[in-house]
C-alpha cells in the first residue's frame, strides 16, 4: 500500500533543515567538527539555567500521589495559574489559569490553535520570510497558507496586510522575535495591525485572531518584545521553552488567551478538546511542574548577544550584509550580487568551504540565506576566514 499523496508530496520538499543538519553530520565525520561551520539548525546548545536542575532534581524525587498521573487535558491549575501571571506581566492584561492551556511545545499548540479555529478553506495570512513549517501546521487542519510581503527591513507592512484581507481570512499569523531575521515587531506596527484587523472585523463581521508565536520572547538584545495580548482583542498567544530556558526536547510550551478575546469559553473548550483528540492528550506532566516554577529564569541572554557580535563581525570582514538581529538567534544574510542574489547557488559555493547555512527560499525570501548562531562561539571566530575565502573565490 501507497502511503498518503499529500504525505509523500510533503516528503519531497521536505525540511532543508533537517537535511543540511544530515550534511553537516556527515562532513563532521569527515573533516572533523572543529572543521565544518555548521549554522544550519535552530537547537539551543545554551544550558538552561541552575534553577532549572535544582527544581528538576527535586521534583523528580517527590513521591507524591498523582504527580505523573493524568490531570485535567488543559494541565494542572496550579501550573496554568503560574503561567498566567506570567504572561499577563509580558502582555500588560489581567489573566487567570482559565486563559492558559498547557502545550507540547510551540508547534503543539499551534496545531491546537489552528485546529479549535479553521474551517475548510480558510485563510492564515503569514509575513515572509517565515519558519517554513507553518505551511503545514495551517494544512493540516484544511486551511490556506496566504503570504504577504514585508517591508525592506523586514518589518509587517500593515498595508500589504489589509489588501489580502478577506471573509476567508481566520487569523494572521505573526512570530517576534522573527524567525529567520532577528526582527522585533514594534509597538507601533502592532497597533497599526490591530487597527486594520477591526476595521476589516467590523466591515465583514469576521475578526481575524492575531496568533503570535513567542517561543523567542525572552531573547531580545537591547529592546524590549511589545505585548500582543493587550493590542488587539481576539489575540492568541502561543510559546515554549524550547528557547528561553534552552529545554527543546522537553516539549513544554503553553497556550495564552486575551481577556478580551470573543466566545472565551468556546475559543478554551476547543483548545482543550483540540489538544486531546491531536493525541498529546495534555503536556508533559513533570515539565509542567518544573516550568510553573520557572517563571521568572532565563538563559543568558549574553551569550547569544556575545556570539551574535562576533557573527557580525565575520560577515563585515568578508563583505557581506545582513539584517541586523534585534532578538532570536539567526542571521539573515543577503546573497551577495556576484551570485546574482541567487541563494541556493551561493549555499551551495558555501558548503565547498564547510559553511552550511540555509536557503531563504526554505523560509519564503529568495535571495538570503539563514544562518543559526547557537553554536560554540570558538565555531563562529574560527568561521571568518572560510567566509572570506569564499567570498574571494566565488
Amino acid at each position: 500500500m501507497a502511503i498518503a499523496r499529500h504525505i509523500k508530496n510533503s516528503l519531497s520538499s521536505s525540511s532543508a533543515i533537517r537535511k543540511l543538519f544530515e550534511e553537516g553530520a556527515a562532513l563532521k565525520k569527515q573533516y572533523g567538527a572543529d572543521k565544518v561551520f555548521d549554522f544550519s539548525i535552530g537547537n539551543p546548545d545554551v544550558e538552561p539555567p541552575a534553577a532549572f536542575h535544582e527544581v528538576f532534581l527535586r521534583l523528580a524525587q517527590e513521591d507524591a500521589k498523582g504527580s505523573h498521573g493524568y490531570m485535567p487535558n488543559a494541565g494542572f491549575p496550579d501550573a496554568r495559574e503560574k503561567i498566567a501571571r506570567k504572561a499577563g506581566r509580558e502582555h500588560t492584561v489581567s489573566i487567570d489559569g482559565g486563559h492558559v492551556v498547557m502545550a507540547v511545545g510551540a508547534a503543539g499548540g499551534l496545531n491546537a490553535v489552528f485546529k479549535t479555529i479553521l474551517n475548510h478553506g480558510d485563510e492564515v495570512i503569514v509575513p515572509t520570510p517565515y519558519f517554513m513549517e507553518y505551511r503545514s501546521y495551517v494544512s493540516n487542519h484544511n486551511g490556506v497558507l496566504i503570504e504577504v510581503s514585508t517591508t525592506d527591513d523586514f518589518n509587517l507592512d500593515v498595508n500589504a496586510i489589509r489588501a489580502k484581507l478577506s471573509p476567508k481570512t481566520a487569523a494572521i499569523l505573526i512570530n517576534s522575535p522573527h524567525n529567520p531575521t532577528g526582527r522585533v515587531y514594534p509597538e507601533k506596527t502592532l497597533a497599526s495591525l490591530s487597527a486594520a484587523l477591526t476595521e476589516h472585523g467590523e466591515s465583514c463581521g469576521r475578526f481575524p485572531y492575531l496568533v503570535a508565536d513567542e517561543p523567542y520572547r525572552e531573547i531580545a538584545y537591547n529592546t524590549v518584545v511589545p505585548p500582543v495580548l493587550s493590542a488587539y482583542g481576539e489575540s492568541i498567544v502561543v510559546s515554549s521553552y524550547s528557547k528561553s530556558l534552552s529545554l527543546p526536547g522537553e516539549r513544554i510550551g503553553y497556550i495564552a488567551v486575551s481577556p478580551a478575546i470573543s466566545n472565551k469559553d468556546d475559543v478554551m473548550n476547543g483548545l482543550i478538546y483540540a489538544t486531546r483528540v491531536l493525541g498529546f492528550v495534555n503536556a508533559p506532566a513533570l515539565m509542567q511542574r518544573i516550568v510553573a516554577e520557572l517563571t521568572e529564569e532565563r538563559v543568558d541572554v549574553e551569550v547569544y548577544a556575545r556570539r551574535r557580535d562576533a557573527f557580525k563581525q565575520a560577515l563585515d570582514n568578508a563583505g557581506l550584509a545582513y539584517a541586523d538581529p534585534e532578538g532570536a538567534f539567526y542571521l539573515f544574510v543577503k546573497a551577495p550580487d556576484k551570485a546574482g542574489g541567487d541563494d541556493v547557488k551561493f549555499s551551495d559555493h558555501l558548503k565547498k568551504h564547510l559553511i552550511l547555512g540555509v536557503p531563504g527560499t526554505s523560509f519564503g525570501k529568495s535571495g538570503w540565506i539563514r544562518f543559526a548562531y547557537c553554536v560554540d562561539e570558538a565555531i563562529i571566530r574560527a568561521s571568518a576566514d572560510a567566509f572570506k575565502k569564499a567570498m574571494e573565490t566565488f
